[in-house]
């Protein structure tokens, strides 16, 4: 916990941000853009920009999941309470509300610049991630449809747009590595929602894991990921064979975490396994990453 916190200081605005989660926004980039790299099309400055505009709208995101969970009621206890700056009292509500205004405004700007490389429609793909940072948290969470909104916009639309602005065309193993992204990311919100399930259901927020239950969400943890898994190994298929291969050492630890959330079962020693969820993801990326750089 941190108790000295001044109130709308850089430090607060800082854990508010929660820069552990940005590992999951500049992930599917990183892989875009190694799968660029391959192909030979790459170009750093799009990359570079693709990668500011993720992290912003990360940002924004976890603004906006503050700020509509400190007014709902819910102080984020049995979540990531330490990063709860509005529950914590560390940013105010109206501050947070500028806060969110200001980081979508510069994530506007940066996404601007990127129509030099891939045109005006690229303007109904930045709308579109703003309008659902919004819904996520005040709508879509609430139908059990956050992990398909996940697949999506960290999955299929950064690593499809990453590419497109580089290559300026999308090849199938884009399309293919975008929804391994997605679902592997989903196993973040999966576990999220595994961990918070009695009190969500206690709210009538009816996730995908309160729908099926507790034995089935747990199972959906693992299948996930392995999905995700055998996605990228596929993609190989379609480029770098070396995908066929590397990226399967994921596997190992999703396995283990998976049993250990298994056998931890509720509470707050979940937030543990959420960490080693969140190290999975980027032994993810770095291994397909790797696969995709190595010589033909």
């Amino acid at each position: 916990m941190n108790n000295n916190v001044r109130k709308n200081s850089l430090k607060a605005w800082f854990l508010a941000a929660r820069p552990k989660t940005l590992s999951g926004a500049l992930l599917p980039v990183a892989v875009a853009t190694a799968l660029a790299y391959y192909d030979g099309v790459m170009q750093v400055r799009a990359a570079v920009l693709c990668a500011m505009f993720a992290g912003l709208m990360q940002i924004a995101a976890n603004f906006i999941n503050d700020l509509f969970d400190f007014l709902k009621g819910t102080d984020g206890s049995e979540r990531l309470g330490p990063e709860r700056a509005c529950a914590q009292g560390w940013i105010s509500p109206r501050a947070m509300r500028v806060g969110i205004g200001a980081v979508l405004a510069v994530a506007g700007v940066v996404g601007l610049r990127l129509l030099a490389f891939g045109g005006w429609e690229l303007v109904a793909v930045g709308l579109a991630c703003m309008v659902f940072a919004f819904l996520y948290t005040t709508m879509l969470s609430y139908c059990g449809l956050g992990d398909v909104l996940v697949v999506v916009f960290f999955g299929f639309v950064p690593v499809l747009g990453t590419y497109y602005v580089q290559a300026g065309y999308l090849a199938v193993a884009a399309w293919l590595l975008g929804l391994a992204v997605g679902l592997v990311t989903d196993t973040l919100l999966v576990l999220n929602n595994f961990r918070d399930r009695d009190t969500d259901a206690a709210v009538g927020k009816r996730t995908l894991v309160v729908v099926v239950g507790e034995r089935w969400g747990a199972d959906l943890y693992f299948y996930v990921g392995l999905v995700g898994c055998l996605v990228a190994a596929g993609t190989g298929l379609f480029s770098n064979r070396w995908l066929c291969l590397i990226p399967l050492l994921y596997l190992y630890p999703h396995w283990h975490t998976w049993r250990t959330m298994v056998a931890v079962g509720r509470g707050r020693e979940l937030n543990r396994v959420l960490g080693l969820t969140s190290r999975n993801m980027l032994i993810f990326g770095l291994l397909t990453v790797l696969a995709l750089c190595l010589p033909r």
